[in-house]
């Protein structure tokens, strides 16, 4: 049983500001609480790791909820937590490792298969 490891895989960005939010605040619930989390990034997900991008997103709601690049600084800076982004979405949407923030990488549909192997899946 996969009880302390976790993936989640986020596929959304700027278009469901609230769900990210809610996402990430799951992580680092789950990071504070001693679980293995890392995150996927796909589709417009992948933006989440682009340098900057993060604190463009604004939504009418975000006084109620935990501020997106607030969180991903917290999980990868505090908890070390890894964002891991699809290739094929990352050359879609033109970034490479250099265009990414700090503990965020491109990896292939098959090391996601690797890290599902391993862990619980979560998909937002």
């Amino acid at each position: 049983m996969h009880n302390n490891k976790f993936v989640i895989i986020l596929t959304h960005s700027h278009d469901r500001p609230v769900l990210v939010s809610s996402a990430l605040k799951l992580a680092v619930n789950m990071r504070a609480m001693d679980k293995e989390v890392d995150l996927y990034l796909i589709e417009q997900g992948v933006l989440l790791a682009k340098k900057g991008y993060a604190e463009t997103i604004v939504w009418d709601q975000k006084d109620k909820f935990s501020s997106i690049h607030e969180l991903i600084d917290t999980l990868a800076t505090d908890f070390g937590v890894k964002f891991y982004c699809c290739e094929a979405c990352s050359h879609y949407y033109e970034l490479d490792n250099t265009k990414l923030v700090d503990n965020a990488e491109i990896k292939t549909g098959a090391f996601l298969a690797e890290l599902l192997a391993d862990r619980q899946g979560l998909t937002f």
